[in-house]
């Protein structure tokens, strides 16, 4: 093995569009630049962020808004037209793939829909923006890179901290040692979510396409609480919070670890202790992963991940954090608050803050597809951290440690956990991936 050098949803994305962060990306594309023609797949909470950012720049053109909820998709072509703009209001991406002209998608889609989307996207050409996490399964991760690879497109993981100025300098201090050897790495994601309550079958609302919303999912019958931002606590839609706030904190902290490969154990524990309602997935999940190197001393490294979505008070000053323990010192980070070191003897040591920078991440990506500059979160970095949101999910799910194939993507000796690292589709669907 090679080692190398939302706080609520909808508060995070009221910061990512602040003012401050509209200046920046209009400032960032005053250059005369060729301008890509682009579209919003999914312009809900997170979408609408993307497509303000989007709007503020001059070297953009937005020509489709998607969702097959109506009544989204008629707010996001509306603020295009209160930027002087004009875009589609499609339900059906399929007519933004087909229509040429477009570059680029933006996909900020419920999960079970990013993968699906991403690789119908590459096949008809365009580059693509997906959001975290890059999939729905494993299985899924490793088909859009494999797609990626062969389509030449660029595909860019909507993980924010890869372009943010402390993060990345965090993690170059790591990389220099400032810590000394890091062989144990922490994530937490401690927060206030909702319950989603109890509820019955019933008949989705007249404004919603629910067959297109439910794309290559197995069917089940539309229920007031799957949508909107709900779906994320479902099996066959979501990835749970590891999956959704986590992920992003379990990236940092594979990042810093400095390991290139998924884990070869894993272990947790995980279940439901405060909400009695709808969800399926843990609200409180202790996991650990651990990457066996060669075995022998100093060559293993150990990633901790906990999760509390009832519990929204700091640990180390942070409410989703990371902490990298080293050899010569520990560094404790938030993304979006900063970091500091602390050193022997409990020495004060560097220190540094900053937010987490979508303008920075969306500029990234389009400096990508103009001038082929190196992507901060490319789909394989997108899938090996997304991976450790499934694997973890799986181990609290079955109840038990799994050991795992980094090579061959597989578990080992374990059929029922190994099944979970796939999915099972709608028969025939047009959206269902090849080989999955």
């Amino acid at each position: 093995m090679r080692w190398t050098s939302r706080r609520t949803f909808l508060r995070h994305t009221a910061q990512l569009v602040s003012a401050t962060a509209l200046a920046t990306a209009a400032r960032l594309s005053q250059a005369a630049e060729e301008t890509l023609t682009v579209a919003v797949i999914g312009p809900g909470g997170m979408g609408t962020g993307h497509l303000r950012l989007l709007l503020a720049r001059k070297d953009v053109r937005v020509k489709y808004v998607c969702d097959p909820d109506a009544q989204r998709a008629a707010a996001a072509a509306k603020l295009v037209e209160q930027h002087g703009g004009s875009a589609a209001a499609v339900d059906d991406l399929r007519r933004v793939l087909d229509d040429r002209s477009v570059d680029a998608v933006w996909i900020a889609t419920p999960d079970h829909w990013h993968v699906p989307a991403a690789l119908l996207a590459l096949e008809a050409g365009k580059h693509v923006y997906v959001e975290k996490p890059v999939s729905h399964n494993l299985r899924e991760g490793r088909l859009l890179v494999e797609a990626a690879q062969r389509t030449g497109r660029k595909v860019q993981v909507g993980m924010q901290s890869r372009s943010s100025a402390h993060v990345r300098e965090a993690m170059a201090a790591i990389q220099a040692g400032e810590i000394g050897q890091v062989l144990v790495a922490k994530a937490w994601n401690s927060q206030l979510r909702r319950s989603i309550g109890h509820a019955s079958p019933s008949q989705p609302p007249p404004h919603l396409n629910y067959d297109l919303w439910l794309g290559p999912a197995p069917y089940r019958p539309y229920q007031s609480n799957l949508l909107h931002s709900i779906w994320r606590w479902w099996y066959d839609f979501g990835t749970g919070d590891m999956g959704n706030d986590g992920v992003h904190d379990l990236d940092i902290a594979r990042w810093g670890l400095g390991v290139t490969t998924q884990p070869t154990t894993i272990t947790g524990l995980g279940s439901k202790y405060f909400f009695d309602d709808d969800q399926q997935f843990p609200d409180t999940q202790y996991c650990v992963f651990q990457w066996d190197g060669d075995g022998r001393v100093g060559q293993k490294r150990q990633l901790i991940f906990e999760q509390r979505i009832w519990s929204p008070y700091f640990q180390e000053g942070y409410e989703n954090g990371n902490a990298f323990y080293g050899t010569k010192g520990v560094l404790i980070l938030g993304k979006g608050g900063g970091w500091h070191i602390v050193g022997a003897k409990n020495a004060a040591g560097r220190k540094m803050t900053g937010t987490v920078d979508l303008p920075a991440h969306h500029q990234n990506f389009l400096d990508a597809i103009r001038k082929g500059t190196p992507l901060s979160c490319d789909a394989e970095v997108g899938h090996l951290s997304a991976s450790l949101a499934h694997l973890g999910n799986i181990t609290c799910r079955v109840g038990r440690t799994l050991h795992f194939d980094p090579a061959r993507e597989r578990m080992v000796g374990d059929d029922e956990a190994d099944r979970l690292l796939r999915r099972s589709y709608r028969p025939g669907h047009w959206a269902v991936p090849r080989d999955a």
